[in-house]
């Protein structure tokens, strides 16, 4: 439990380290690429992980669709971090969870609860009042506003969650360096070298943090810890990324929300939990009569 908390209140500081990199979102998200396959290439091998791998041709195809929608997602992210607050950003980018519930109920053919639905409402509400854009708004200015890179980071995550869901032999070691080795490569082209040669030493540290805290260091923690876990304590627990990331925001960066944006943030937050509520089972008699 403490590796999951540590992991999630780092994960709720990238946005602040991010805007202190200096670097567009597609040259930050290829160095943290970089730093992350290095720092977790390293544990691998040293933990000799990489012995007891179970390769297939299906879980590695899936691992590296899942690594395109994980890059697509970083990148998102990063670039919404540039036109909007933090806490916006983040707001709607956990978003996550309940895109995961409407999409997986149409590629599994999992039946829609109550829960799920009120729960889309309910998020649909408050994302409306975050973004706070005027009606008619033009798609110039949901572009420059941040909210579609927030809402494309929040649908890649969930792409990357649904298409990982069937990844069950390689360890999160291997998984991780697949997709972020991939990165590198689908990066590479459009990377523009010029953009680190002005970088101050302040700068190089947050970029440093991003790819070797925030990525290797934390996803090391975040996958051990998983396997620990029951469900119900992991989705409480990630609650504290988003809230860490806000108290920052609010705290360091002075951002200070409108009323109708603190109550779309809120009307978020209780979608989600309204999404991860999972109907009791109706109770059955077993053969010898009693209650299950």
């Amino acid at each position: 439990m403490m590796k999951m908390i540590i992991s999630m209140c780092i994960f709720g500081s990238i946005g602040f380290f991010s805007e202190h990199t200096g670097l567009p979102s597609m040259e930050l998200v290829f160095i943290r690429c970089i730093c992350a396959t290095l720092f977790l290439g390293i544990c691998w091998a040293a933990s000799g992980q990489y012995r007891r791998e179970q390769w297939s041709k299906r879980e590695l195809l899936q691992t590296i669709a899942c690594g395109v929608f994980l890059v697509g997602n970083w990148v998102f992210l990063f670039k919404s971090f540039e036109w909007m607050s933090i806490t916006i950003a983040i707001s709607i980018y956990h978003l996550a969870p309940v895109i995961v519930v409407l999409v997986g109920s149409i590629l599994f053919k999992e039946k829609l609860t109550v829960w799920s639905i009120l729960s889309v409402g309910i998020c649909f509400v408050g994302t409306v009042l975050v973004i706070g854009i005027e009606g008619g708004a033009s798609m110039d200015e949901l572009f420059t506003s941040g909210v579609v890179w927030a809402f494309m980071a929040a649908v890649f995550y969930a792409m990357t969650t649904l298409l990982g869901k069937g990844v069950v032999q390689l360890s999160g070691y291997a998984i991780t360096i697949v997709q972020t080795s991939l990165g590198i490569v689908l990066l590479l082209p459009f990377v523009d070298m010029s953009s680190y040669g002005a970088l101050t030493w302040s700068n190089w540290f947050a970029i440093v943090a991003t790819g070797f805290i925030h990525t290797g260091f934390v996803y090391l923690l975040f996958f051990d810890s998983l396997r620990e876990l029951p469900t119900r304590v992991i989705s409480v627990l990630v609650f504290l990324d988003p809230a860490v990331a806000i108290l920052l925001d609010t705290w360091i960066t002075g951002f200070r929300p409108t009323g109708m944006q603190i109550g779309g943030i809120v009307l978020i937050f209780a979608g989600m939990a309204c999404a991860m509520i999972k109907p009791k089972a109706k109770a059955r008699l077993s053969y010898d009569g009693t209650q299950h």
